[in-house]
């Protein structure tokens, strides 16, 4: 019974994730076929930039979920339609400010970045034209997070791949048809983020027929919830930070290297981001059984259903090591055909047989902290862990070990974020209900 609750929360989220790369992949071989290499790099140097920008809101669908989840847990519908006001409000809030502040976002995040004039013109392009959808992007973040809080994966589902499978329409369209280039990407992600804004109004409507009646504007504008809704994301958001920091400077690392070390790097990480596609499927499944369990005040079930999330972990990771271990060459030389490269990457292809198992524990136990909204511990955790281990040990061992230096320091990131939050679990999560 329990593993199908979970089950049904983790394949739904899973299956949206998946379609995130492909979107990418689609948008990228649309532009390979444009006669110009600078087409391609502007989408992928425009993309990057909102990945980054994104991510960095991510709280707003992490806090959304713990909030609503205990909510839940607690059979409070009034208060799961205030955390859904809020979050919506500041969804929209945060998406209009980067609107108006995108002159100097702009600037500063392409001084950080580097390609060829003519590429970076086209990049800016991209950019100035896809900053318009950030209202819509971060409203659709709020409104998965709400999803899955009520315990309900099937419809962020719905919702991920109605937006993908519209944006591939409308990037065919204007590219092959319009020929619009890579502007034609940007405008396709923005109506397509819009058309997902519709869509996710439309879905919680069905839930807003029978909360509606029972929210109060006034307790959802409530200065202290609010106070407190803005406290637990702004500490997601500078746990946030650091994981961007640390992976933007195992990439300059990276590039400080060699050109080919970093496209080894980049290709290598592929394997981590592919295994996270699945492990975050749990990981979202935690956040919702554990706020639920946290907000009913069951902590027989709660700790019941983090054993069980870390079996499923555990199993995971023990499949895509082994798939790693037996078909980590074969893989490679799907993601490249160039010699060079996959002879360069085959003294690191043991890093990757290591990241499933070295890993898993921090995904599952992020969701868990996600959902107990103990959000003060997920922000020291990752400060600690960025600057007194994951530094240090690049400038320790990267100076006598290369490239292996890099991926041990990052290993050691990864590693140290679930043995420190199991370590922190008993005052951050099991107290909580004492």
């Amino acid at each position: 019974m329990l593993n199908s609750r979970i089950l049904r929360l983790a394949i739904p989220n899973i299956v949206s994730n998946i379609t995130i790369p492909l979107l990418a992949m689609v948008d990228l071989g649309l532009m390979g076929h444009l006669g110009s290499e600078k087409y391609v790099g502007a989408v992928a140097l425009g993309g990057m930039i909102f990945s980054f920008i994104f991510w960095a809101f991510g709280f707003l669908r992490m806090g959304t979920s713990g909030f609503t989840a205990q909510a839940f847990g607690q059979r409070n519908l009034a208060e799961t339609g205030n955390i859904l006001i809020r979050s919506v409000l500041t969804a929209f809030g945060a998406g209009i400010l980067l609107i108006v502040l995108q002159w100097p976002l702009g600037w500063v995040a392409f001084q950080l970045v580097d390609g060829s004039a003519q590429v970076e013109s086209l990049a800016y392009q991209y950019f100035t034209i896809r900053i318009y959808a950030a209202p819509a992007t971060l409203f659709i973040y709020a409104v998965i997070g709400w999803f899955i809080g009520m315990q309900n994966a099937k419809l962020p589902m719905v919702l991920a791949i109605s937006v993908n499978l519209l944006n591939v329409l409308l990037s065919l369209l204007f590219i092959k048809v319009l020929a619009m280039g890579s502007n034609g990407v940007a405008w396709a992600n923005v109506i397509s983020q819009y058309g997902g804004l519709l869509l996710g109004i439309y879905l919680l409507s069905f839930y807003w027929r029978k909360i509606g009646k029972k929210v109060v504007v006034a307790d959802a504008l409530s200065r202290l919830a609010f106070l407190r809704f803005i406290h637990v994301n702004k500490d997601i958001f500078i746990r946030t930070l650091c994981l961007i920091f640390t992976l933007s400077f195992f990439t300059t690392q990276s590039a400080n290297t060699s050109d080919t070390i970093l496209a080894v790097n980049t290709l290598l990480f592929q394997f981590f981001y592919f295994f996270s596609y699945f492990v975050d499927g749990f990981a979202y499944a935690a956040e919702a059984l554990a706020g639920k369990y946290i907000g009913s005040a069951d902590n027989g079930m709660l700790k019941k259903v983090i054993r069980r999330l870390f079996v499923w972990g555990a199993a995971i990771a023990g499949v895509f090591t082994l798939v790693y271990l037996f078909a980590g060459g074969f893989i490679l030389k799907l993601l490249t055909n160039n010699p060079n490269i996959i002879m360069a990457a085959k003294p690191y292809m043991f890093w990757v047989v290591l990241v499933p198992i070295i890993t898993f524990s921090a995904f599952i136990w992020d969701g868990i902290y996600v959902g107990a909204t103990a959000s003060k511990a997920m922000r020291n955790s990752m400060l600690v862990i960025t600057l007194l281990i994951f530094l240090p040990a690049y400038y320790l061992f990267q100076p006598i070990l290369g490239n292996n230096g890099l991926w041990l320091a990052i290993m050691l990131f990864m590693g140290a974020r679930g043995l420190i939050l199991s370590l922190m679990a008993k005052k951050a999560v099991y107290q909580v209900l004492s």
